[in-house]
């Protein structure tokens, strides 16, 4: 069990407004990291990419299917590995209802993963996703977008 300090109201008000300063130094600080992700040059695509889809053999232009935009998300689901990563599991459960929205605004978005196209789309069947899949397995893909490799906290939970 922890041990707590009971206090009066006025001590846990004086702490929490010190708390509080400090959320907002973190929420600034935050703030600063965004803009300057959004800074960042940008870097033309030049090699030819190939993915396994359920369709067959697709290039990174074929998965824009026919809108202006495509949004990836980097799924870490490994070539050996049975199940997906939990936490993407869990934000994908919020990005599927995204889909539609996305779409509706010219912007088609998919998850692209390293395991193979059938434990992809078996995992996905499991979970009830509609977004598509695809696999760049045996790519350079993941590495040239700097998704080289699993949190050290995930490699030992496999």
């Amino acid at each position: 069990m922890t041990n707590r300090t009971v206090g009066t109201q006025e001590e846990w008000q004086a702490a929490r407004d010190e708390l509080l300063k400090r959320e907002k130094e973190l929420t600034r600080m935050s703030d600063e990291l965004a803009e300057q992700r959004r800074k960042l040059p940008w870097v033309s695509v030049e090699k030819d990419y190939s993915f396994d889809t359920v369709d067959g053999d697709k290039r990174l232009a074929d998965l824009f299917d026919g809108r202006s935009q495509l949004l990836i998300y980097h799924f870490m689901f490994g070539p050996t590995w049975d199940a997906g990563c939990p936490v993407c599991s869990s934000i994908t459960d919020a990005l599927a209802a995204s889909a539609p929205h996305l779409a509706a605004r010219d912007v088609t978005m998919l998850l692209v993963s390293r395991g193979p196209i059938d434990k992809l789309q078996g995992y996905r069947q499991r979970m009830g996703w509609n977004l598509p899949w695809v696999s760049a397995g045996g790519t350079d893909f993941n590495r040239d977008l700097g998704f080289t490799s699993a949190p050290s906290w995930m490699a030992r939970s496999r």
